[in-house]
């Protein structure tokens, strides 16, 4: 597998595991100047921007550690888009889900609920 394929893998995994715990999901791959949200899912009154780090057995790293300052404030600054382009006055979460691949298939998923947050 490729890296697009075993991150595909990873989202659509992650999309399936958040519908199962009761996730309603809002949107996929939202695109902003600033950068992309992999999920945005709602929880009763809660909006969750979901970002998804899918890595195989091989990776030195936790995928979480892909998660950089940088990354999280274009994450936060693209959530803002969102929320202005939809119009939405809501509480917000940033959560990481982890994926963890091998031999083609899914190992484990680790979702960090309020992974970072704004400021």
């Amino acid at each position: 597998m490729n890296i697009g394929e075993i991150g595909l893998l990873g989202e659509k995994r992650c999309v399936s595991y958040l519908k199962w715990h009761g996730y309603e999901i809002v949107e996929q791959n939202f695109q902003s100047r600033f950068g992309e949200i992999d999920i945005i899912a709602r929880k009763k009154e809660l909006l969750i921007f979901v970002e998804v780090k899918t890595r195989d057995e091989k990776s030195i790293a936790e995928p979480k550690e892909f998660v950089t300052y940088s990354k999280q404030a274009k994450i936060i600054r693209t959530a803002e888009i969102f929320l202005m382009k939809n119009h939405l006055d809501c509480q917000v979460r940033f959560d990481v889900m982890e994926v963890y691949v091998s031999n083609k298939k899914v190992d484990k998923i680790n979702h960090i609920i309020n992974a970072f947050s704004v400021g």
